[in-house]
């Protein structure tokens, strides 16, 4: 076995290139057998391990600075410089499923969204250029999707500004029908001028361009002409260069020798330059390969033979929008479903199914998804942009001045919201209640379970003058939990017996959080403090029966799974003053931090958002206002 033997990257220097092949194959049958028990990014990883090889024989980690982009692709990476214990991958203390400072000083980015590690490669190379270090080199690794956010073609056009700053940039082209047909010796445009496979590259530069935004369609015309003169250019070769980048490849992804050769060239280059590799995606495991979805992207915990997952799915929060997207598609015409690439893992893929015409994939790019929903509004119809939680950061100024400015009939699904857990702190759906708190007119919807969930969503797309947002969390979608009355919009989930005139807590209970406030109001009750619980349901506008409401009880207590900074709470603690209700409130949600990956149950507990938590402390809050009665008037807790 050679992969034991790795313990950082110069190992690698010794092996013999049938060495590094037969390493290669130890690489893939490690990751198929943890990654089965743990769950993780497999499909990526498996498409890289040759690259990640010739990148750490090339370039000297971490004096050199190797960036991956989004970082999902960095298992080969964590094997390669000494972390092979893959027990506890993406589980608390145990690796993170991206790169991470904590764990290595050959990670540079934490784990990040997409498209970003070209302007990171820029600002290495300028670090570089400015402190005068001539032998430190800086490679980024993007993807071909991850090209067609607009953030890689900011930091392109900067990168070919410089013609004499080096900086080595790999294109890691993973789509499918590319892996098997390009050769060793792909690397020769003159061998790829004169096979077919020239045009089917043709095709795939197109497809690629084509998604890209505003010089798509002008760049693929320019380098279509690159039949015409022998020194004209094969696809990309014309697009890179056209751009003030020098251009090495196609290059066989997965011919480590190749590779090499490649990256040598390019390190010892006086400028930027782009090394393109086609590498395939689940490469040598036959379920990934047959797995015509995403080619297992991610994956859950599955038996490693068959790929089959070891459990079966429960209905999750995203099954249940995927269904009611369809049934109100077949009620509505002007209903349309907009993606950032994630049509599967959002739901939109049954949607998609059910009316092709009205999908809208605008890859990796969530700002132009929105401003684009804003035009489609303004068109005349509703469309429902669904995207990670944590994505929805990035497009906050489209929201803000694109939708909401123009009074746009655009409804966000925001998927993942709260804490997700095992994908760490750039994945955590943490701030998208705080952040669209300050959006004008906007309006906000956190469905406690899945019959609110369609109703709430189906509340959102008939509002025409606003952007509406619907968040749920990841996983499984919990049980009912029914009213029992309303007051103004609100839902009353729990309300004490009648003889009790003034309760001692008013409960907001926000999204799925409403069965833990529930036992949060058991747990009280033996204390002998009564409880009222409500669900907003909306929480952007605070409901205007809240504030009277709040002023029948002694405390008011928020409950929510976003960041406590500019939360609810705060809003609900707003809107009180400003109704001049001076009642105490205790705001629970999550501290403004960045959280390490661990498993949701385990960091909510970390956080003190459990149930015996917060009833501990509302308890001592009670018995605080209760001493205080005595001889003075109770202050107000924020």
């Amino acid at each position: 076995m050679l992969l034991p033997r790795i313990k950082g990257p110069r190992d690698l220097d010794r092996l013999s290139q049938e060495e590094l092949t037969q390493l290669a194959a130890e690489i893939r049958s490690f990751l198929v057998d943890a990654v089965s028990k743990t769950g993780g990014h497999l499909g990526p990883n498996l498409g890289v391990v040759e690259l990640t090889i010739a990148l750490h024989r090339v370039f000297e980690s971490p004096k050199d600075k190797v960036l991956f982009d989004t970082g999902h692709q960095a298992y080969v990476h964590k094997l390669l410089t000494g972390r092979q214990d893959f027990a506890g991958l993406r589980t608390k203390n145990g690796l993170s499923g991206y790169p991470s400072r904590a764990e290595s000083d050959h990670d540079v980015i934490e784990n990040s969204h997409a498209s970003t590690v070209l302007g990171w490669a820029d600002g290495l190379a300028k670090a570089n250029e400015v402190l005068g270090r001539e032998d430190h080199h800086v490679a980024a690794v993007i993807g071909d999707g991850a090209l067609t956010g607009g953030m890689a073609w900011e930091a392109l056009n900067n990168i070919a500004a410089a013609k004499d700053r080096p900086l080595v940039i790999v294109v890691n082209d993973n789509e499918r029908s590319y892996g098997p047909t390009i050769g060793g010796l792909a690397n020769h445009l003159a061998t790829l001028r004169t096979t077919d496979g020239y045009e089917r590259f043709l095709a795939r530069g197109k497809e690629l361009l084509e998604r890209t935004p505003v010089v798509g369609k002008p760049l693929f015309e320019t380098l279509h002409g690159a039949k015409k003169g022998l020194k004209d250019f094969i696809a990309p070769q014309g697009m890179f260069e056209d751009l003030g980048l020098k251009y090495i490849g196609p290059i066989d992804g997965h011919d480590i020798e190749a590779l090499e050769s490649a990256l040598q060239r390019a390190k010892r280059f006086s400028g930027p330059v782009i090394v393109h590799c086609l590498t395939q995606k689940g490469r040598g495991y036959t379920p990934a390969l047959e797995h015509e979805a995403d080619r297992f992207h991610a994956v859950g915990v599955i038996h490693p033979d068959t790929g089959l997952p070891v459990k079966t799915a429960a209905a999750s929060w995203t099954s249940v929008f995927a269904d009611e997207m369809v049934k109100i598609g077949h009620e509505r015409p002007d209903i349309v479903g907009i993606t950032a690439a994630m049509l599967h893992p959002v739901g939109l893929n049954k949607f998609a199914e059910a009316f092709p015409d009205r999908i809208y994939d605008v890859g990796i790019a969530e700002q132009h998804g929105a401003t684009s929903a804003a035009g489609l509004a303004t068109g005349g119809v509703h469309p429902v942009f669904a995207v990670y939680a944590t994505f929805l950061n990035r497009a906050f100024d489209q929201v803000l001045m694109d939708v909401a400015l123009h009074k746009c009939g655009v409804t966000f699904v925001l998927d993942r919201a709260g804490v997700t857990g095992d994908d760490g702190a750039s994945h955590n759906g943490m701030w998208d209640m705080s952040i669209l708190q300050v959006v004008p007119g906007l309006r906000l919807a956190a469905p406690r379970d899945a019959e609110q969930l369609r109703a709430q969503l189906r509340e959102a797309v008939e509002v025409k003058d606003a952007p509406t947002v619907v968040r749920f969390s990841k996983g499984v979608v919990g049980p009912a939990v029914p009213a029992v009355g309303r007051i103004g919009g609100m839902d009353v989930l729990r309300a004490p017996g009648a003889e009790v005139t003034r309760p001692d807590v008013l409960l907001v209970s926000v999204g799925a959080l409403a069965p833990m406030c529930l036992e949060i109001a058991d747990l009280l009750d033996k204390q002998g403090i009564s409880t009222t619980v409500v669900d907003p349901r909306w929480v952007k506008p605070v409901d205007e029966a809240l504030a009277p409401l709040a002023d029948r009880h002694r405390v008011v207590v928020t409950v929510e799974d976003n960041g406590r900074a500019g939360g609810v709470g705060s809003a609900v603690s707003q809107a009180l003053r400003d109704a001049g209700v001076d009642v105490p409130l205790r705001d629970f949600g999550i501290p403004q931090r960045f959280l390490d990956h661990a498993l949701r149950k385990e960091i909510l507990a970390e956080i003190g958002l459990t149930a015996p938590d917060i009833a501990r402390q509302v308890t001592g809050l009670v018995a605080k206002l209760d001493g205080r009665y005595d001889s003075e008037p109770a202050a107000t807790v924020d």
